[in-house]
């Protein structure tokens, strides 16, 4: 009740709460061959390159308002990438005080965007990764963005989902620390907030079965997400699913399903074909 009479504050001072969004996602593949596999991982490293993150991370701090202060990049060899942007604050040029940044609806995607943001950082970091004899490649990057002050950085969630053709996707948002209003009275957080799916347009969420784990008392709040559908040509590289024997493709399926679920859950199974209805 305490959090719906705060939608518009009246503040001693810099609103000191950090608030910080990250944002996992996983690629999940099939390569029958070595020579499959690494080329699978030679074309994710190019995709989600340092330069590409750049940009998305970019598109990112312009939808949540910041001013771009200095950008670090790195590939690194033989696989993987990251890419470090400072922000500061970008001052309101427009007559329309920013009515959206605070509620609980998904953010837009890469347009003119304009809102109070201070002393702020956003992340990203790339892990291809493969198992040593299975054919399964999985792909993750995971992005942070924190910041400080009125908005919120679950703006960017829409548009991080839109860059990242993701299997599964694990998001986490806390506030932290507290800030004051004018009589003294302490606001550990400025917004409502009942669930992250809440920022999650309608189509993703239609694709998506998602599980909520949240603290509120805390200002914790986590969700995981995984595809409902699953069509086997979307999971193989260098190969079709008709190029494979029935009995292959199922044990091939089983594989993927698995680990997929793993993630998913969080922990190693041995059997997960009953959640898929197979």
């Amino acid at each position: 009740m305490e959090i719906k009479k705060i939608t518009k504050l009246k503040l001693h001072g810099f609103n000191n709460l950090t608030k910080t969004l990250s944002f996992n996602m996983y690629d999940i593949c099939y390569t029958k061959t070595i020579e499959d596999r690494n080329a699978y991982i030679a074309y994710i490293d190019e995709q989600y390159n340092a330069q590409r993150l750049t940009t998305i991370l970019t598109n990112v701090a312009h939808i949540i308002g910041a001013n771009v202060l200095n950008i670090a990049k790195q590939d690194y060899d033989p696989q993987g990438a990251s890419v470090t942007i400072l922000v500061c604050e970008n001052p309101i040029t427009n007559e329309h005080e920013p009515t959206s940044s605070n509620t609980e609806a998904p953010g837009p995607l890469p347009d003119a965007v304009v809102a109070h943001l201070d002393k702020s950082h956003i992340t990203v970091h790339t892990y291809p990764e493969y198992h040593p004899d299975d054919g399964i490649s999985t792909f993750r990057a995971d992005i942070d963005v924190s910041t400080c002050g009125h908005i919120s950085p679950l703006k960017a969630l829409n548009y991080l989902i839109h860059s990242f053709d993701a299997d599964i996707m694990t998001i986490d948002y806390r506030v932290r620390g507290f800030t004051r209003d004018i009589t003294g009275r302490k606001l550990f957080i400025d917004h409502k907030i009942n669930s992250i799916q809440n920022y999650i347009p309608p189509e993703a969420k239609n694709r998506y079965q998602m599980i909520d784990v949240n603290v509120y008392q805390e200002n914790i709040f986590h969700t995981k997400c995984k595809l409902k559908e699953f069509d086997l040509d979307n999971y193989l590289f260098g190969i079709t699913k008709k190029e494979l024997h029935p009995g292959e493709r199922r044990k091939i399926t089983q594989k993927l399903k698995k680990e997929m679920d793993e993630i998913f859950y969080g922990t190693n199974v041995a059997n997960t074909m009953n959640r898929w209805g197979v």
